[in-house]
């Protein structure tokens, strides 16, 4: 029994150390595609304005279909029956296709108007199409891991921590990388591509850990393939799912928006573009910080509670944000991380949302499918990627940061409407998302755990009876 524990032990370390460390190379790859390539678009690359237009709609309008399709990708991943189980050969195909179409999308391959539009079109459904596979079977496996919640809360804090070393890392690095890489190669669109394919190489490396060292603790009921009419039965009956993904929606539109406007913040408002650097580094470590004390808050206050502080630190932040000065980098500071730290906590709590309701859907249906309901998780992030982008795009060229001539027209009014749509906008939508969760989400700690009784008693009925079938 001693040894058994020890060995069980051992795996749930195993588990949260090679499940988290899966995501350093894929999220710094990913967020290189999610805040940078627009500004890669606008200000390396220089399409015309005519030309942005037309990416900036074609972007926004895949990014939406491509979430559309992420249920069916998890119903396919559901379905999935190998030796390695069904998560793992879909994270190694998917990381090594998404890896290649990323390098294409950061390559100037001379085309030009409707030629480059068409060019970035295809190949950009095709990474997203590829990631998709990765991604969906990456983050579904979390719940196949354990169902107790601290241990979930462990793994999820683990993950998004090593998750927030590759965001950072690009936030912190694009900007000194690039200019020293265009030194050494005599152009910012080569330091571009050769950034990238160090990011696909790293991606590749650190996701073969989760693949290799991962085991899966949890077998749920009903076995039996999930057909096209399941597929919508526990999406759509799965009505905790629903109010979470609409929460996480809002804050996620607000939050993309924030983030992918900060290069342009710096460059064309604060006007120190090295100080964005700085500014993404002090972001990087309380966001880091913030979620290694997120196990010790957890003891003590419970999700609902934590969740009412993080978006008050959220609202005040965001405030600051508007109204301090250009120059002030102290208030701008203080800010960004008073928004950060509750931004990472957010999001580990919606992760934790996400994966408790696959125990939820297991109970109304008899029927676990981890993929199915994760596939909303991913939905989630291309919608507001989509959406978000959308708005950047349209407040570039209507701000005056985006001309032909390369030249930015700014004035106070123009400038007033950049910062509104940077930061009280995407408040607003944070702050919307909050009151529908509070309002709507029922899947607290109690009603979980009488849930997950309530399943362990069927699991054990329905093994027995399958034991005394002849």
């Amino acid at each position: 029994m001693q040894k058994q524990e020890r060995s069980s032990g051992k795996q749930k370390n195993n588990n949260r150390w090679a499940f988290g460390m899966g995501t350093i190379g894929r999220d710094a790859l990913f967020t290189m595609v999610s805040m940078y390539l627009i500004y890669y678009l606008t200000d390396v690359l220089n399409v015309s304005v005519e030309t942005m237009w037309s990416i900036n709609f074609v972007y926004m309008g895949l990014r939406i279909f491509d979430a559309l399709n992420d249920p069916f990708m998890g119903l396919i991943v559901d379905n999935t029956k190998t030796r390695w189980g069904k998560f793992r050969p879909w994270i190694v195909i998917g990381a090594f296709f998404s890896g290649i179409f990323m390098v294409l999308l950061f390559t100037d391959v001379g085309l030009k108007g409707w030629r480059y539009i068409l060019y970035f079109t295809v190949v950009y459904v095709l990474f997203e199409v590829s990631y998709t596979m990765n991604d969906l079977a990456y983050w579904s496996m979390l719940p196949a891991l354990t169902e107790n919640q601290k241990e979930r809360e462990r793994i999820g804090a683990i993950a998004r921590i090593c998750a927030n070393v590759g965001l950072f890392a690009i936030v912190v690095g694009i900007v000194p990388i690039t200019k020293a890489l265009s030194v050494y190669t005599g152009s910012l669109l080569k330091a571009y591509q050769i950034l990238a394919i160090a990011l696909v190489l790293i991606m590749w490396i650190f996701q073969m850990i989760p693949v290799l060292f991962c085991k899966e603790q949890v077998e749920g009921l009903g076995s039996d393939t999930t057909d096209l009419r399941d597929l919508f039965r526990v999406i759509i009956g799965n009505d905790q799912l629903l109010w979470v993904t609409l929460g996480l929606l809002l804050f996620m539109i607000g939050y993309t928006a924030t983030t992918s406007f900060g290069i342009y913040y710096f460059k064309y408002i604060y006007g120190d573009e090295d100080m964005y650097s700085i500014f993404a580094l002090v972001l990087g470590v309380s966001q880091i910080i913030a979620l290694i004390v997120f196990p010790l808050l957890s003891k003590r206050w419970n999700r609902s509670r934590l969740y009412s502080f993080d978006t008050a630190l959220i609202v005040i932040g965001y405030l600051l944000f508007f109204l301090a000065p250009a120059g002030n980098f102290v208030i701008i500071g203080v800010a960004g991380i008073l928004i950060f730290i509750g931004q990472a906590m957010i999001q580990l709590l919606m992760l934790m949302f996400i994966t408790d309701s696959v125990e939820y859907g297991e109970w109304k249906f008899g029927r676990r499918n981890d993929s199915v309901t994760f596939s909303l998780q991913p939905f989630i992030y291309k919608m507001s990627g989509a959406l978000a982008s959308g708005v950047v795009g349209v407040t570039l060229v209507l701000s005056g940061i985006k001309t032909d001539s390369g030249v930015p027209e700014l004035s106070a009014p123009r400038i007033f409407f950049f910062k509104a749509m940077m930061m009280l906008f995407p408040l607003a939508l944070i702050v919307l998302g909050f009151f529908i969760w509070k309002k709507k989400y029922t899947l607290d700690e109690v009603r979980y755990a009488k849930i997950l009784e309530d399943l362990r008693v069927r699991r054990e009925a329905a093994k027995t009876e399958m034991r005394e079938e002849p």
